[in-house]
């Protein structure tokens, strides 16, 4: 009887799919920015081509790679239903939050460039709420 209790509800697997494919997302775009080659630059539009100018500091490369690898891996896990996915996403908030902290106090941004490191910070949290919840209602063990 308990096995029934703790099966996730429907909106537990749309969560839990939904996020995996932002993090998805959050993978390729830290693979496109880490490979992308000088011809490649050049083929993009200049304002895109300025931003790959920068150089930026070693650690936020790192911490840019923690966020997205350990937010992928967290929803794996969330998947797979194991605890490691609250562990995952502590790492993967941690990370971004350092990686936007960087952004918002070295890079010049407009109001509508802030909203996506907004949303990144946000889904991080949500997502270490949504494991932690998961966790205390025995969907994830």
């Amino acid at each position: 009887m308990t096995t029934l209790r703790n099966k996730p509800p429907i909106s537990f697997w749309i969560i839990s799919v939904l996020a995996l494919i932002w993090n998805i997302v959050g993978v390729m775009a830290y693979l496109f920015r880490a490979f992308i080659t000088d011809d490649q630059i050049a083929q993009l539009p200049k304002e895109q081509q300025a931003e790959f100018l920068v150089d930026y500091p070693v650690w936020y490369t790192a911490a840019f790679a923690l966020a997205v690898f350990c937010g992928a891996l967290g929803c794996f896990m969330l998947l797979i239903r194991k605890k490691w996915a609250y562990v995952l996403f502590v790492f993967s908030a941690i990370g971004a939050i350092v990686q936007h902290m960087y952004l918002f106090l070295n890079v010049e941004m407009s109001t509508t460039t802030l909203i996506m490191p907004i949303m990144v910070i946000l889904v991080c949290l949500f997502l270490i709420w949504f494991s932690k919840k998961s966790i205390s209602k025995g969907w994830i063990k």
